[in-house]
């Protein structure tokens, strides 16, 4: 069962989102919070596996309280939510170690999806999105792409498959290969560039032009 904390300062919002989650089988939302110090307060006492956090609210906004989240309960997952789909914020909060980043319009199966996504360890970014914030925030490559001389052509090749957003079942699936042996890969890459997580390794694809 996936303990679910859903963080929005509208009341609406919490309601509706916590209805339509807390009917799947596999998920049970724990509680809610209405601003970021609120968020903090309630994943030290009610431990959920995942955040689905709002980025703009008062008191605490969701970037900071990502950050104190992910710093004091590291086994936490945080998944954006905003209404704006390119935003410095956003940006922020997966260079602070969120997992994923979802449009608050996202359909009800999307945010379903994403959760158990996040919730196996995976991180998941719509990959229209992930354009959008790495051209607007990264800065531009000069010259042709740079080869990284340390991945395999295999870790290359799934390298630029979590650069289109694909989690590690679909990775499997495109390859044809075991999801036991592309969690391998996906740590091999990690650890060779030297990054935290999924998504810094795509901001790297991105950076180093292996990825346009």
């Amino acid at each position: 069962m996936i303990r679910l904390l859903v963080v929005d300062d509208e009341e609406l919002v919490c309601t509706g989102l916590s209805m339509i989650l807390d009917v799947e089988p596999d998920i049970s939302v724990v509680g809610s919070a209405v601003h970021g110090a609120d968020a903090v307060r309630q994943v030290a006492s009610l431990l959920p596996d995942v955040v689905l956090m709002d980025i703009r609210m008062p008191v605490m906004n969701g970037l900071d309280a990502t950050r104190e989240i992910l710093t004091k309960s590291p086994a936490t997952k945080v998944i954006v939510l905003t209404t704006f789909d390119v935003d410095q914020h956003v940006y922020d909060a997966l260079q602070a170690g969120a997992s994923g980043f979802l449009l608050k319009d996202a359909p009800a199966a999307q945010l379903v999806h994403a959760i158990r996504v996040v919730a196996a360890g995976d991180a998941l970014l719509a990959p229209s999105v992930t354009r959008r914030l790495i051209a607007q925030f990264t800065p531009p490559t000069v010259g042709p792409p740079q080869p990284v001389d340390e991945l395999t052509d295999r870790e290359a090749e799934v390298l630029m498959l979590l650069a289109e957003g694909l989690s590690n079942v679909e990775i499997a699936d495109r390859l044809t290969i075991g999801e036991a042996t592309v969690k391998t890969h996906v740590a091999r890459v990690l650890a060779k560039l030297g990054v935290r997580d999924r998504v810094q390794a795509v901001v790297f694809a991105y950076r180093s032009g292996m990825v346009r």
